[in-house]
């Protein structure tokens, strides 16, 4: 047996991490989305800042605008300006070439129009229409026009003007690198969760055939040492009650290799009426379990010949012998009841395993399938996660805690495809 002795340490190393480790994992996650929000935040406001500052900057661009207009409707003649203030007129004029302006009349008639994408000038009348559309459509905005005024300081004329485009992009900046962020954290984190996920399935199926293979051989030679013990004239009758239960243990101990040896390949379905799996395992873990444990299963007029699945009828076996040790080592005092509630839903055969143990918080109903994971002193933290590998990969079924309570119980839910949905399972 010195083969199987490093087996314990090799797979404890593996499964290193505990409940500390997920709980450090869950919070790291939470540090590093508060600062992703932290760094969109400073960012949402620098921006915010550099939008009012160019706001400002346009807004003044306007207001030289009407000074322009101003300084030119309040000169009798333009000829009779100097040749400097035409030019300064003019080059207020022309050198706006971002800020969308619309110019109109008291009257609210559109008699310039620049800056828009579709719109240069009113060469025609579809021009004008279409600028008329765009001033009606900023004042429904609440745009604030800017009065230019007569020298009797009577309303002359109104500018109506809109963000530039660099304005209006820099805007929505923060909720485009918002979505830029998510995206490549979104990817990233489902690239680095499928690459680990990969990994650690190699792991287990790596682990689980060389325990297979390392049980192969002391089991062989156990069998041999069994076979030489019938065969010995000296054999007591009591002496042969005790060989027997040996030849019962190689035989348990064979289930428990052949189980091993079929992660991580195709295993064979077979259909089965689901309450006899249920019924077979209840038989072996009760012998097992205190006699202060009740099993409140499914009993012989209960059963619905109906409800037959496929399944491999030793993995399968093993994921109900997972829970109900799991049912037992969650009632600390040794007493309590274990029950299996089996029903049909659409498309599905369905088994709920109770307990009266300590329960399992919120946050953890997820968790307690990680690779690892585990609150049990000795425990290795496998059998729930092999249990969903099993379920999941292997039966195109589902498994998960339906109800836990904390000091009342837990309920965990098995979900198979019923014979008429089921399909080719594959790993």
């Amino acid at each position: 047996m010195r083969c199987m002795s490093y087996l314990p340490s090799f797979v404890k190393k593996i499964t290193s991490s505990s409940t500390d480790d997920y709980t450090l994992k869950s919070r790291l996650k939470i540090y590093l989305a508060l600062l992703g929000l932290f760094i969109i935040a400073v960012s949402s406001f620098y921006t915010y800042y550099v939008v009012q500052k160019l706001k400002i900057e346009e807004r003044k661009k306007i207001e030289q605008y009407r000074n322009a207009q101003e300084l030119f409707i309040n000169t009798p003649s333009w000829d009779n300006l100097p040749p400097t203030i035409q030019s300064f007129i003019t080059s207020i004029q022309e050198d706006n070439s971002t800020i969308p302006v619309i110019l109109t009349d008291d009257h609210f008639n559109v008699k310039d129009a620049r800056n828009f994408f579709d719109l240069d000038t009113l060469a025609n009348a579809a021009d004008s229409l279409n600028a008329q559309n765009k001033l009606n459509a900023l004042i429904a905005r609440g745009a604030t026009p800017i009065i230019i005024h007569q020298a009797d300081n009577m309303i002359y004329d109104r500018i109506y003007y809109d963000d530039s485009k660099m304005l209006t992009l820099l805007k929505y900046y923060p909720l485009l690198q918002f979505v830029l962020i998510a995206l490549f954290v979104g990817f990233g984190y489902l690239s680095f969760s499928s690459t680990r996920r990969s990994e650690q399935n190699r792991v287990w199926v790596g682990m689980a055939k060389e325990t297979a293979h390392q049980l192969g051989t002391p089991i062989t030679a156990i069998s041999g040492w069994i076979q030489h013990l019938r065969s010995s004239e000296t054999l007591t009758p009591e002496n042969h009650e005790v060989v027997d239960e040996l030849d019962n243990d190689v035989a348990r101990l064979t289930l428990i290799a052949d189980r091993f040896s079929k992660i991580g390949s195709d295993p064979e379905l077979v259909v089965e009426n689901i309450y006899h799996s249920v019924e077979r395992v209840r038989i072996y873990m009760q012998r097992r379990a205190s006699r202060r444990v009740v099993f409140n299963f499914p009993t012989a007029k209960d059963k619905n010949p109906d409800f037959n699945v496929r399944i491999n009828l030793q993995l399968f076996d093993w994921v109900l012998e997972n829970l109900i040790r799991n049912a037992l080592d969650a009632m600390e005092t040794g007493e309590g009841t274990i029950g299996a509630h089996v029903y049909s839903e659409t498309n599905f055969i369905c088994i709920d395993l109770s307990d009266t143990g300590k329960g399992i918080p919120r946050d953890k109903w997820q968790m307690v399938f990680k690779p690892g994971y585990t609150t049990k002193k000795r425990g290795w933290g496998l059998g729930l996660s092999l249990a969903k590998r099993i379920i999941e990969s292997y039966h195109s079924g589902k498994i998960f805690v339906s109800k836990s309570v904390i000091n009342k119980g837990t309920i965990f839910t098995i979900k198979l495809p019923s014979i008429t949905s089921s399909t080719t399972s594959k790993v």
